[in-house]
């Protein structure tokens, strides 16, 4: 179902461009530049159908030096997207429409259409002029799909990292929200146009009329939040963050995408098809040791099984009053000694690997590439960290051996290995650095084990006196105090008392003053200016740390405190992508696939390895410099093999 105009400000015509020119004054700006009085123009929309009127669009476009281009698909996926139209705007009183491939009833093209290759021949040259601005909203999509179509788009503003590297942790960055908080302005909706369900059309089946008025406002809005971004960033100096990481990051990302990874989908129907029989025992001896056969995906039913049942005492209840079958109170169970606890933990492990990995990602190998193209969210964490979806291949879990099983189904192509990258503690390096703790700094300059290290000072033993045991105790503490973990949650991931984890906790704090010095100084930065900084000055924003809400302030301490950290390392790989991409983005004898937090894969040519591991390997561990650097050296960890798990 399609629905009709919502705004009848906007006027919709078909004719000549000239009477909507904008003159640039002597500042390069655009006369109608007036604050946002954009928030109240009357916006005229225009379809542009015929040769003559795009050679004029072209004409003005550089003229004017600037523009926003939006494209219109039949797919979210990149590989499978086909171009139906693309809007552009350049100014503040009119918006364009260009259609390619709209269909009729009859799924036959509608006539009076612009052909994609009489577009590409016109526009190529401007999308590839560096010297003219293309701006656009999430711009990495739209310039992935024009390189499906030979054309490199480069010179890019994107307002959604505009939004991001303003207002992190403060509201989200999708257009529709950002239209309605800065220009007070309801957009239409996607789903307004194609509908939803079963229902729901492509958008080569929306009428022009309709295209007409989701896409050439999609392109008018991303102007007028342009304009309005462009000048904050400027005035809220935040430039160096978004000029020098994640707009140059955007090319890396495309590309990337595109790369994707193979997959060898036999094994992966192999190991599901283990995990099924697996499984099946494992409800077996469930059945067994309960006496009766239930739903174990069901809470409800599992719920009285445990509890009523077999009489276990619930260690706490849901919202709603119902005795709770979470991960944690199972865990609880098992490690009181309950025997049925323990195996149903490892049947939910394993169902999830086999709906979520070994099933589910047979689903996203695209059929002409044998890859899979995860999708990166740029502006999802309010850290800088990426978000990987569709499929999500950052949390595949590597703790337990099935896991690490599912990670050796991404494979290289022939004659090529798979190289994988790691950063080595680098979340402690920044505390070190962050926290001025000489003891660290020393470690990490002399190369010493720094859990080793930790559990020397808060255990009082020396150096060779640690035992596995206690370097295990002291990771969980290192790691844990740059999240904020409490003495309940430490004791339970060392299955110690909370007493005896709130003792290793203050002797931690004891030893290392100038941690807990960071983190209160860092508290107290937050709660005065409602942010704090990386390293390189991305400010991660948190509204609510002065909240009454307990619960909710704490929370919001934590992450304040872990923000500057983890935020530093995201910079820190960023500024890695981006140098290693401007090494290898003109060969093919080198591909980044995939950024897993602290890590890089890539697919290297077996006889180059050695070259590219020396590029790949230098560039990560000086990502920093000349511009920042730190008191303790950046390490990276590599290796190659012929699957992800084994080059680890």
């Amino acid at each position: 179902m399609v629905l009709e105009k919502k705004n009848p400000e906007v006027k919709f015509e078909t004719k000549n461009i000239e009477e909507s020119k904008v003159e640039k004054n002597e500042s390069g700006n655009t006369s109608s530049d007036k604050e946002i009085a954009a928030k109240n123009i009357n916006t005229k929309y225009i379809l542009i159908d015929n040769i003559e009127n795009l050679e004029e669009l072209k004409s003005t476009i550089y003229e004017i030096g600037h523009f926003v281009y939006d494209v219109e698909t039949d797919s979210l996926n990149i590989l499978e997207a086909n171009l139906i139209g693309i809007s552009i705007c350049y100014g503040l009183e009119t918006s364009y429409y260009i259609p390619f491939n709209h269909i009729n009833e009859l799924n036959q093209r509608i006539k009076k259409q612009i052909k994609i290759e009489e577009f590409l021949k016109i526009f190529k040259p401007i999308m590839e002029d560096s010297s003219i601005i293309k701006i656009g909203h999430n711009i990495k999509y739209d310039n992935a799909i024009l390189m499906k179509y030979g054309v490199g788009v480069i010179g890019c503003d994107d307002t959604m990292l505009m939004s991001f590297i303003s207002d992190a942790g403060i509201n989200r960055h999708g257009m529709d929200d950002l239209a309605k908080i800065h220009l007070n302005k309801e957009t239409i909706k996607y789903k307004e146009v194609v509908g939803s369900g079963k229902s729901q059309i492509t958008f080569d089946k929306v009428d022009l009329k309709n295209a007409l008025k989701y896409a050439a406002e999609d392109a008018d809005i991303t102007y007028k939040l342009y304009l309005f971004f462009k000048k904050r960033i400027n005035h809220e100096k935040n430039n160096y963050i978004y000029s020098n990481i994640e707009k140059p990051l955007i090319d890396c990302i495309q590309t990337m995408e595109l790369n994707g990874i193979k997959v060898d989908k036999e094994y992966l129907k192999k190991l599901s098809t283990d995990f099924s029989k697996r499984i099946l025992k494992l409800e077996s001896k469930i059945y067994k040791d309960t006496g009766t056969e239930f739903n174990i995906a069901s809470p409800k039913q599992l719920s009285d099984v445990l509890f009523d049942k077999l009489k276990l005492k619930p260690p706490k209840k849901t919202r709603t009053g119902e005795k709770s079958t979470g991960i944690d109170v199972l865990e609880d169970l098992a490690y009181g000694g309950n025997k049925v606890a323990e195996t149903i933990i490892e049947w939910r492990q394993l169902s999830k690997l086999k709906n979520t990995y070994t099933e589910a990602l047979q689903t996203h190998i695209i059929k002409s590439t044998g890859r899979i193209h995860t999708s990166y969210a740029m502006a999802s964490t309010s850290t800088g960290r990426l978000a990987s979806s569709d499929p999500n291949l950052q949390n595949i879990p590597i703790r337990t051996k099935e896991g690490r099983s599912i990670r050796k189904a991404f494979i290289p192509d022939k004659g090529q290995t798979i190289f994988a990258a790691d950063y080595s503690q680098i979340e402690l390096r920044v505390l070190a650095h962050m926290a001025d703790v000489s003891q660290l700094k020393d470690a990490f300059n002399n190369n010493e084990d720094i859990h080793q290290l930790t559990a020397s000072e808060i255990f009082n033993v020396k150096h060779k006196d640690v035992s596995k045991d206690l370097r295990r105790k002291a990771k969980a503490v290192n790691f844990g105090i740059i999240y904020g973990i409490s003495a309940f949650g430490l004791a339970k991931q060392l299955s110690i008392s909370n007493y005896e984890a709130s003792d290793f906790i203050k002797e931690y704090f004891k030893k290392f003053s100038g941690i807990k010095e960071y983190m209160e100084n860092t508290k107290e930065f937050c709660r005065k200016n409602g942010y704090v900084e990386t390293l390189c000055g991305r400010k991660c924003f948190f509204p609510r740390i002065k909240d009454k809400n307990f619960a909710l302030r704490s929370f919001q301490e934590r992450a304040a405190i872990n923000a500057p950290i983890q935020g530093t390392a995201a910079d820190i790989i960023k500024l890695a992508m981006i140098k290693i991409n401007d090494k290898i983005k003109a060969t093919n004898e080198c591909k980044m696939l995939l950024q897993v937090h602290d890590e890089l894969i890539f697919e290297i040519k077996n006889d180059k390895l050695k070259k590219y591991r020396k590029i790949i390997v230098a560039e990560m561990e000086n990502a920093l410099k000349p511009k920042f650097d730190l008191s303790v050296p950046l390490s990276v960890d590599s290796n190659n093999a012929n699957n992800w798990s084994d080059a680890h």
